[in-house]
């Protein structure tokens, strides 16, 4: 079946390419339909074809040389640095065989790319391999290169994957697309383990797979995946909306237990996501609390991610085709738009979503092609969630700080690794560069220093004042001189000792990692600050101590040791990377087109409620709030 829709496709390449174009061979590659050919430069030359053919076919089309017309990578690698200006600063260059691309990374990458493309271009006219162009990272980042490495040297073993998936998404439906239902799976009037199933007559797709960080044991820490219609082997694919672990924790127990298919997200949720994988796994087995999977599956899920670009249309099942659209709530974070069937119905899953402009990114997307049903989060979705504004907020912090210095104390600001640290490094650096804080010290602790690296890879994904800096005025805040990253406990217990700084250090919620540590060593001098400006669950350290805890019982090597709290303990909103109520009604407003039906998540269980009510009240839409393990037809 797959064939024939090959040849058919291989008959309409023929007919639109000019005569002269040798083509060897077109295949299918996951979601992409590959041409080879043994003169791409006369396809690459000819962008406006290209484009017009993949909106034909409705298919995403890459171009690459056959092999009998690469030139050897030795001379390859000299002809790039006459093509590529010096100031694009190459600094490395690698071959895959298996794809007949050639691996440029650069520290300024726009100038391999030349405009409108004009320098890769001039590369494959000259040497037949294909580039492939990556940033290099301006703070070296760990994870990068171990991706990296990971999809080279399994370049042959991904091609193969590549290939099976291309044949399982591009076959012809068996079924009528007449019905599609979506069960909760978690993170349904909750926060923590998102997972929501969609079935359709002829696909079944996973929506994020996360794990509950303050879960007491496996029935609330992870998703029900015991569900008796859910089977891994039968899964077409795994949409992961962004990294955080209540999203994307769950995933490598996927690979643990038969699943053999693709993960889809954007670059930064790879990489963001294999972090924070990778350290969940390490926690726990210091705690001696091991996880149902390990780093050999974390490694597997790196092999079958297939990254997306917003605003990318791409097959997913024979049935189903996928958007992602910035969600606004930490870098690559997406909105996953599902357009199932052949027009037959359209959804859009927010996952976690800011509807405000923040130094950090640019807000979520409101506007979508078609839309019948909206999934979207209720994190601060009762009346009373009204955040003040972001300047409000900034103003708070600045006054916090000053006055916790101005009696000789440290602040120690508990963060998610990824999103609020880097949203904070901001704010920090153009205040203490202003002169508006004096200069002091900002220790960067935990996973904060690699997620910041890997955001450092990705300044497209920033919001514009941002990249304005980055590109145009040549400053880039994460690399300032006043972070220092810490590394190992003697560097700890010199901070701790030392004079008053700024600490930021993982994790947000105070329930394990360094953050922990420091708290211990600060609470119980009244000097001190202790500032929360992200979600504290409930169970957690953090959320205990907002209800105004003043002797906490930690276990130490076997006993339990009471904790005074003395230090001055504050919470400040409007950093959060969630939208407040506000936002989330003014979203539903704005959203085009309005949805039919919407189904409300990721929410404690009154929120969960009370948005839906308003919802429905204000906008007259229909609106659900499922539990976790009910299913809901949507078509």
């Amino acid at each position: 079946m797959v064939s024939r829709v090959l040849e058919e496709i291989k008959k309409t390449i023929m007919q639109r390419l000019p005569a002269r174009v040798q083509v060897a061979k077109v295949e299918f590659e996951g979601p992409e339909l590959v041409i080879y050919t043994k003169n791409p430069e006369i396809i690459s030359e000819n962008g406006d074809l290209i484009r017009e053919l993949a909106k034909d076919l409705r298919k995403r089309i890459i171009i690459r040389s056959d092999r009998s017309v690469l030139m050897e990578p030795e001379k390859a690698i000299e002809k790039i640095h006459e093509i590529v200006p010096k100031e694009a600063e190459i600094t490395n260059i690698s071959f895959d065989d298996v794809t007949c691309e050639v691996i440029i990374e650069a520290k300024k990458p726009g100038l391999v790319i030349g405009k409108y493309g004009s320098t890769s271009r001039e590369i494959v006219k000259n040497i037949g391999w294909a580039p492939k162009i990556l940033r290099t990272p301006p703070i070296s980042s760990e994870i990068i290169q171990r991706i990296r490495r990971t999809l080279r040297k399994n370049s042959k073993e991904r091609k193969k994957i590549l290939h099976q998936l291309g044949n399982r998404i591009h076959q012809e439906t068996k079924y009528e697309n007449d019905w599609a239902r979506l069960t909760a799976i978690g993170g349904f009037r909750e926060v923590g383990r998102s997972c929501l199933y969609l079935q359709t007559p002829n696909s079944r797709i996973l929506l994020d797979c996360g794990v509950n960080v303050a879960g007491t044991d496996e029935k609330t820490s992870y998703p029900f995946l015991n569900v008796p219609e859910f089977a891994p082997d039968n899964l077409d694919a795994v949409i992961i909306t962004h990294a955080h672990l209540d999203h994307s924790g769950f995933v490598p127990y996927l690979y643990h237990y038969g699943y053999d298919g693709p993960v889809y997200c954007t670059t930064p949720t790879r990489d963001l996501m294999t972090l924070l994988q990778l350290d969940h796994i390490d926690i726990a087995y210091r705690e001696e609390q091991p996880l149902p999977f390990n780093v050999k599956h974390v490694k597997k899920c790196i092999k079958h991610t297939i990254t997306l670009d917003y605003g990318e249309v791409t097959d997913i099942a024979p049935d189903i085709r996928l958007t992602l659209h910035n969600a606004g709530h930490i870098l690559g974070s997406a909105m996953a738009h599902l357009h199932i069937g052949d027009g037959q119905h359209n959804m859009v899953y927010t996952g976690d979503f800011k509807y405000e402009q923040s130094r950090l990114l640019e807000p979520a997307v409101t506007r979508f092609p078609r839309l019948e049903t909206l999934v979207m989060e209720s994190t601060y979705g009762g009346k009373e969630d009204v955040q003040p504004s972001r300047n409000h907020a900034e103003k708070e912090l600045i006054k916090t700080i000053y006055t916790t210095l101005r009696r000789g104390g440290k602040i120690l600001i508990p963060v998610f690794a990824v999103g609020r640290a880097q949203e904070l490094m901001v704010v920090l650096e153009e205040y203490i560069r202003t002169g508006i804080i004096h200069e002091v010290p900002v220790y960067i602790d935990g996973m904060i220093w690699e997620a910041t690296a890997i955001h450092t890879a990705r300044p497209e994904y920033l919001s514009k004042d941002l990249r304005d800096q980055i590109f145009h005025m040549g400053h880039n805040p994460f690399i300032s001189d006043i972070f220092h990253k810490v590394n190992g406990m003697d560097e700890r217990m010199d901070i701790i000792e030392g004079e008053p700084s700024i600490i930021l250090s993982t994790s947000g919620m105070l329930t394990g990692g360094n953050s922990l540590e420091y708290f211990k060593w600060l609470c119980e001098n009244e000097k001190n600050s202790l500032v929360f400006v992200g979600y504290q669950a409930e169970g957690s350290l953090g959320r205990r101590l907002q209800k105004g805890w003043k002797e906490i019982p930690l276990k130490e090597e076997g006993k339990t040791r009471v904790y005074k709290v003395k230090m001055d303990i504050k919470t400040i909103e409007g950093f959060s990377g969630h939208s407040d109520r506000r936002q989330l009604m003014e979203y539903v407003k704005r959203v085009s087109p309005r949805p039919e039906k919407i189904l409300v998540c990721h929410g404690d269980n009154y929120k969960t409620l009370d948005l839906a009510s308003s919802i429905y009240r204000t906008y007259k839409i229909e609106t659900k709030t499922p539990l976790n393990l009910e299913t809901v037809r949507i078509q």
